[in-house]
């Protein structure tokens, strides 16, 4: 019974354990202060937290900004779809609308051009004196039945709008708006790329010179040019690489020449130039024609030979002239001698009885 007394005495902390401890604590503050540590403690002073406070602040706006960022490790999906989120904000937005009435029997139509992917919304108005609501419209491109359209009425109008993105080539070509179950009155829009212009005759040059083909495409910028050679029915590339008879430049984006030199008969014929735009390519054709220099020597030949023939008949007609003259005064001079022979006669007949009457009356 003695022992238990003497137990708890041993379980109790001595009074210097507490000291010892407190000494730990403002040592450790004290070696944290003179490393500028900048943990936060509630022992740390009123500058020092504002300055940590300022710190952190910054730090955690840049953070912020880092989050905006797109990185390396983003996951694949989460990139695609960032993309394709920024990549539909930078499209051109376009807008086309048609009329139409109920007395509209010929259709619609409008012609787009379009150089680049864009965002495009569609709107035919349709008007008619019944009721509206009985009016059923759908959207087709060609043959295919469209979906996705809006419909709504103002009074006596209808409004249709179809709206969709043009990335591609397979989006290209002609959307059509039908009213009525008969599908008389057609609104039609027809997308295509920019045409391109090259020259509408034939450029006529002759062998051994140099020439060249221009082609251009107004108020538009393809993104490559490309020029071919018609061999009868299959077109084959100008290759200016392997071929020094060739040159291609431009001046400008939008225009193309071809320089073809020491030009032969051979290079007569059809050449193509083909734009290449982001939704499709154009193409023109221009004709080339060499001639040798013997060419334009046919018509004088033929001149020649014209004035020789008119010169040939003239000279075989005044010498046939002039022939018949002297055959028409050789006879005159016989008929005059003929006739000067006869009076010559008859006067040596008249003397002879004159010259006995005279001997007569003599005797």
């Amino acid at each position: 019974m003695r022992a238990l007394p003497d137990l708890r005495g041993l379980r109790e902390p001595p009074p210097l354990l507490p000291r010892l401890l407190l000494l730990c604590l403002l040592a450790a503050v004290r070696r944290s202060w003179a490393d500028g540590n900048t943990t936060a403690s509630p022992l740390t002073s009123l500058p020092i937290r504002e300055e940590m406070m300022t710190k952190y602040s910054n730090l955690s706006l840049e953070s912020h900004n880092i989050s905006l960022t797109a990185s390396p490790l983003t996951s694949l999906p989460i990139r695609e779809e960032m993309t394709t989120k920024y990549s539909n904000l930078s499209l051109e937005r376009h807008k086309f609308n048609v009329s139409l009435t109920e007395h509209s029997s010929v259709p619609v139509e409008k012609n787009i051009t379009l150089e680049r992917p864009s965002d495009i919304e569609l709107t035919c108005q349709f008007t008619t004196s019944g009721n509206v609501n009985s009016i059923n419209p759908t959207w087709k491109k060609g043959d295919e039945q469209l979906k996705g359209y809006r419909v709504t009425a103002t009074g006596n109008i209808l409004y249709t709008q179809y709206r969709f993105i043009i990335d591609s080539n397979k989006q290209m070509g002609s959307y059509s708006c039908f009213f009525e179950e008969e599908k008389k009155q057609r609104g039609t829009f027809n997308f295509r790329v920019p045409e391109v212009q090259g020259k509408n005759k034939p450029l006529i040059t002759y062998v051994g010179d140099s020439t060249v083909l221009i082609c251009k495409c107004q108020h538009c910028s393809p993104l490559n040019w490309t020029w071919y050679s018609s061999n009868e029915s299959v077109q084959v590339p100008v290759d200016v690489r392997m071929n020094d008879k060739y040159a291609i430049n431009g001046t400008n984006a939008n225009e193309t020449r071809l320089r073809i030199m020491q030009l032969s008969e051979a290079d007569k014929g059809s050449y193509w130039c083909h734009a290449v735009f982001e939704l499709g390519e154009s193409q023109e054709r221009v004709e080339l024609v060499v001639l040798s220099y013997l060419v334009p020597l046919k018509p004088f030949l033929g001149i020649v030979a014209e004035v020789v023939l008119l010169v040939s008949v003239i000279l075989f007609c005044e010498m046939y002239t002039q022939k018949k003259k002297m055959h028409t005064d050789d006879g005159k001079e016989f008929e005059q001698a003929v006739q000067l022979k006869s009076d010559d006669s008859n006067g040596i007949e008249n003397n002879a009885p004159r010259n006995r009457k005279n001997e007569s009356m003599s005797q």
